[in-house]
């Protein structure tokens, strides 16, 4: 990349942190082709104009324009088919196993039929975290990292050397999409530790409604290779469904449930965030 001057740095950092809201030091310096200890100087910057937050590890935008990432907003939609995957995913976990579970609201729904199992979770979701406050059949292991309140999640270095450290039965993941090329995610932040996730799992499961398929996110995750199971509505592509069990990958279609119970499962277990 051709040298760029500092304040033509900073605009390209201010504007890919307002699109993704929170990025790494490393994310960063990729994105404008410098050292790690020039981003901090160009955060440092930035966080004198009002603009920017410099954190652990990286910076965020300090006034976010957009609610795209907000977990209650992205809770509302495809509701029932999450649920209906939820239980479908829930099923696939024996007793007592050790589970990954990632940030995504898919995921979450998993979570809302988990407590029968007796598992353990290490997460960095707070919303699953908080699920199972009052629960003594669930031990839950919360990651390190910076909050990132709006997501409901911890990221940044604590929290990929959590999932590092780790190994597990199970991961249960959700993503922004899935092409025949792999899966993809919508937030550049989170790619880093999912790929520890996926690491860390002998087993690992993709939850993801009819709507990911064969929409490309903003950053590749992983190949289709690393992916044991997806768990999905029954709106999801036949030809794409096919097409990932010809390459020898286990694709459950969840049955919908009727809108009365979809509303009396929405009773149990909702949090705020």
């Amino acid at each position: 990349m051709a040298y760029l001057p500092p304040e033509e740095r900073q605009r390209r950092i201010e504007e890919y942190l307002a699109r993704v809201e929170f990025a790494s030091l490393d994310e960063l310096a990729r994105q404008v082709g410098v050292s790690i200890s020039t981003v901090r100087r160009d955060l440092t910057a930035l966080q004198a104009q009002g603009t920017v937050r410099r954190t652990h590890g990286g910076g965020r935008i300090i006034n976010p324009r957009s609610d795209e990432f907000v977990f209650s907003q992205r809770d509302t939609h495809e509701l029932a088919e999450k649920e209906a995957i939820g239980r479908a995913c829930a099923e696939l976990i024996r007793p007592n196993q050790s589970l990954i579970m990632d940030a995504g609201t898919t995921v979450f729904h998993v979570a809302r039929h988990l407590e029968d199992k007796t598992p353990q979770i290490v997460t960095n979701s707070l919303p699953v975290a908080q699920l199972f406050m009052n629960s003594n059949q669930v031990e839950v292991l919360l990651s390190g990292g910076v909050l990132y309140s709006r997501m409901g999640v911890l990221v940044g270095p604590l929290a990929v050397k959590t999932f590092s450290d780790l190994h597990v039965d199970v991961a249960i993941m959700g993503a922004g999409g899935l092409t025949l090329e792999g899966i993809t995610n919508s937030h550049a932040l989170l790619i880093e530790i999912q790929h520890a996730m996926i690491k860390a799992a002998q087993r690992v499961i993709f939850c993801l409604d009819h709507t990911k398929f064969g929409r490309r996110s903003m950053s590749h995750l992983c190949g289709l290779e690393v992916i044991d199971t997806v768990v999905t509505d029954a709106g999801a592509p036949p030809d794409m469904v096919e097409a990932l069990r010809a390459r020898e990958i286990e694709v459950i279609l969840a049955p919908v449930a009727r809108e009365q119970e979809l509303h009396a499962e929405e009773s149990k277990g909702a949090v705020t965030f």
